[in-house]
C-alpha cells in the first residue's frame, strides 16, 4: 500500500510539473488554448494570471516531491497537507471555473490521499 501511495504521490506531483509548463510558458500557444479551452485574445490579454497559476502549481508540485525524500513524520504529513489543498483547490476550481477540474486536479490528489492516509 505504501509504495502505491508514494506513486500516486509522485503521479500527482508531475500532473502539477505538467500544469506549470502548460500555464507558465504554453498558456498563449496553441497547444496552452487547446488544453484550456481559450481564445487567442484571451490567452494573451490573460497570461500574466495563468504564469501566476502555474507559479503556484509548481509549488504544490515541489512539496509532494520534497514529501517522497524527507523522513517521517514530516513525509506523512507534508503529503497530506499538500494534497488536501490540491484536492480543496480543485473542488473549489470545478465549482467555479470548469468541472474538468475535478477530474483532472482533485480526483488524482484525492485518491493519492485516500491511499497515503490508508498506508500511514
Amino acid at each position: 500500500m505504501h509504495v502505491a501511495a508514494q506513486v500516486l504521490v509522485a503521479l500527482v506531483a508531475v500532473i502539477h510539473l505538467y500544469f506549470l509548463v502548460l500555464e507558465m510558458f504554453l498558456w498563449d500557444t496553441e497547444r496552452g488554448r487547446k488544453a484550456f479551452g481559450t481564445t487567442a485574445a484571451f490567452s494573451r490579454e490573460s497570461a500574466t494570471l495563468a504564469a501566476n497559476q502555474g507559479l503556484y502549481n509548481g509549488f504544490m508540485a515541489a512539496g509532494l516531491v520534497w514529501s517522497l525524500f524527507a523522513s517521517d513524520p514530516v513525509a506523512h504529513q507534508t503529503q497530506i497537507f499538500f494534497l488536501i489543498c490540491l484536492v480543496v483547490a480543485g473542488v473549489y476550481g470545478a465549482a467555479t471555473v470548469s468541472r474538468k477540474i475535478l477530474y483532472v486536479q482533485a480526483g488524482p490528489a484525492a485518491l493519492a490521499l485516500a491511499l497515503v492516509l490508508l498506508a500511514g
